[in-house]
């Protein structure tokens, strides 16, 4: 029995928000989608002893009484006082009813900090006349330029990055400056002395590493082999060795991963020219694989 998946579809979208971009006078309404999703299997809690369903529950400390989302409030705490806040108190706010994505500034590409990304949207023309979108969506490629945007979005004010992904506008929402934490790592304060030598080295294992950046390429390996357990489980019965399903870790290349904390400490300049060779073998097996699948 395969576990079903999900496809992902655009057909399957829902737009979670509608508004207008606002840059000067112009006014381009759009819908805004979630451009993610959570792929991970979705794993509950049970009791080991007689296999019930563990849930949580928002029960009342006062009556003790399991309450429904419609009939719970938020509420802020000040020391001895407490600050209750009603959905209509929170819709009342100007912000929050204010549906446009105001466009404050548009700045080069690489000025944005990736660190400052946080949720990425698509947005979508909702006119019958799409020709705003695609002057702004032209404008920004052409002129290699991110807008900086203002919106409110589900009961939050946020900052935005919107720009051209394709034939389609973005936006990834970005974290305020007060949120994103400085480093301060004493260790960095150390004097370090890197010769040219192990430099050089280190450009060469990047080099032989370098190349085209292809997501596709790569998977989520743990949850592939949480999808084989549970199907395995589901074949089998309930009881399932684990290694049986996997086999032993990293036989394939023969070395012992474990971690050796009484070891000597590994010279550098040895580690790195064993990762060159090691690629360069690596490198030299997967071409000819390769040329075997193609001939």
């Amino acid at each position: 029995m395969a576990l079903a998946r999900k496809p992902l579809s655009t057909y399957d979208m829902r737009s979670i928000w509608k508004g207008a971009i606002t840059f000067g006078l112009v006014n381009v309404p759009v819908k805004v989608y979630s451009a993610t999703e959570d792929h991970d299997i979705r794993l509950h809690q049970m009791h080991d002893k007689d296999g019930g369903r563990i849930r949580y529950q928002r029960r009342c400390e006062v009556c003790g009484k399991v309450v429904d989302y419609e009939h719970i409030d938020k509420a802020y705490a000040e020391g001895d006082k407490t600050v209750v806040l009603t959905e209509d108190d929170l819709t009342s706010l100007p912000e929050e009813q204010t549906h446009e994505i105001d466009v404050v500034e548009f700045v080069p590409n690489d000025q944005i900090d990736p660190l400052r990304f946080e949720r990425s949207y698509y947005l979508e023309p909702d006119s019958t006349s799409i020709k705003a979108y695609v002057l702004l969506r032209r404008t920004l490629q052409e002129t290699d330029r991110t807008a900086i945007v203002q919106f409110a979005l589900r009961q939050k004010t946020r900052l935005g990055a919107l720009r051209a992904r394709g034939d389609v506008l973005t936006i990834q929402s970005l974290l305020w400056d007060d949120e994103l934490r400085e480093p301060e790592f004493a260790a960095l304060d150390e004097r370090v002395r890197i010769s040219a030598k192990e430099l050089k080295m280190s450009a060469t294992l990047v080099d032989s590493l370098a190349d085209e950046f292809e997501p596709e390429r790569f998977t989520d390996e743990y949850q592939q082999q949480l999808r084989e357990l549970i199907e395995a489980k589901l074949k089998k019965g309930d009881a399932l060795d684990t290694d049986a399903t996997f086999g032993e870790k990293d036989e394939a290349d023969g070395e012992d991963h474990r971690s050796d904390k009484g070891g000597d400490v590994i010279d550098l300049m040895d580690a790195l020219r064993r990762s060159v060779e090691k690629n360069k073998k690596s490198t030299v097996a997967k071409k000819t694989t390769a040329a075997k699948k193609n001939a």
